[in-house]
């Protein structure tokens, strides 16, 4: 893939964001750890594993419903600990602020920020303020870097097998949807609400329980579909699932039946896939389900076999396959 110019379409997390990685900054930056491109970097330290992530955010609008800036900062870096099999422990935090941001709306982010970490029990122990001159920034923008310890070892992206099993613990797309209808001003008289939530307390108790996890990520940037087509590339095998198990909300299939949209390409912020061998996964599903965000999880789908040219494949309600396309192009800048 040519590139000569960024373009927004290589913030979307579908197709371009992964030749965007691979061709450009691995080029400069690659190393066996920063090559294994999981959602953390797993790092060996003395008798201890460690998992370190860092992430930006800089969503429009800032307050959304069910959320703000503040919460999703938190909730993203939990999850990429999370989803690594590690236990969030410390926060970094690290603040751009346009000149003339309002302190009212800076205290609300923070107080959402200081109630996600309390809930996680786990500290923001340093952080950096810059204010910077009128429209050199949009509001307020926000990085963070977790820190969490490895409980449950073994997660990857590459780690998945022919006849594993995969999980989505809840609806997906709420919140590419809430987003892009609050910032476009998109009144369809339902009611679209981000599923913004740290994943910690749905997945501890997979992990006490020792359930064989293969894989596991947090469908954020180009939603469930780019996650498939991430593990299918990694782990070089093709996966089909089934659109009459796949979970989305009534409000959400009329926001894309009416916009044109795939729910499979919108972002999630609380939800959570899994792949793990198929004798485990009712189990699996059980545990999931006892957690509240989790009472609508379903096994959506399966890994059929190893190939050099992955795909992922979608059966539809009809009971005709075809590609789940990968997300491409300008889809929903700026959604986290």
């Amino acid at each position: 893939m040519k590139l000569d110019k960024l373009l927004l379409a290589h913030g979307g997390g579908g197709e371009e964001t992964f030749y965007l990685i691979k061709d450009i900054f691995l080029k400069y930056f690659s190393n066996p750890i920063l090559e294994q491109l999981e959602d953390a970097a797993v790092l060996q330290e003395e008798k201890n594993k460690i998992a370190f992530t860092i992430d930006g955010f800089t969503v429009k609008p800032i307050f959304f419903k069910g959320g703000n800036i503040g919460k999703l900062a938190i909730t993203g870096t939990v999850n990429d600990l999370v989803v690594m099999g590690a236990k969030p422990l410390y926060l970094t935090v690290s603040f751009i602020i346009e000149e003339g941001f309002s302190k009212k709306d800076l205290e609300k982010i923070l107080k959402s920020m200081q109630e996600e970490a309390q809930k996680n029990k786990l500290y923001i122990v340093a952080g950096d303020t810059k204010i910077v001159p009128k429209k050199e920034v949009d509001g307020i923008f926000i990085t963070t870097s977790g820190i969490g310890k490895i409980v449950y070892e073994g997660i990857s992206c590459q780690n998945i097998q022919p006849g594993d099993v995969i999980i989505v613990s809840g609806p997906i797309g709420d919140h590419g949807a809430c987003i892009l209808a609050e910032r476009e001003g998109i009144n369809m008289d339902i009611d679209l609400l981000s599923d913004c939530e740290t994943l910690w307390p749905l997945v501890e108790p997979l992990f006490e329980n020792n359930i064989e996890i293969h894989a596991m990520r947090d469908p954020t940037r180009g939603g469930l579909s780019a996650t498939l087509y991430e593990w299918a590339y990694s782990s070089k095998v093709n996966i089909l699932v089934e659109e009459e198990y796949i979970p989305v909300r009534a409000q959400v299939k009329a926001f894309c039946e009416a916009l044109g949209f795939e729910p499979y390409h919108l972002a999630c912020e609380g939800r959570v896939v899994i792949a793990l061998p198929e004798k485990i996964a009712k189990k699996a599903l059980e545990i999931v389900k006892k957690h509240p965000s989790g009472k609508e999880a379903q096994i959506i789908g399966r890994v059929i076999e190893k190939t050099d040219s992955p795909q992922v494949i979608l059966k539809t309600l009809y009971g005709t396959l075809r590609i789940l396309e990968n997300t491409s192009g300008e889809l929903f800048p700026r959604i986290c």
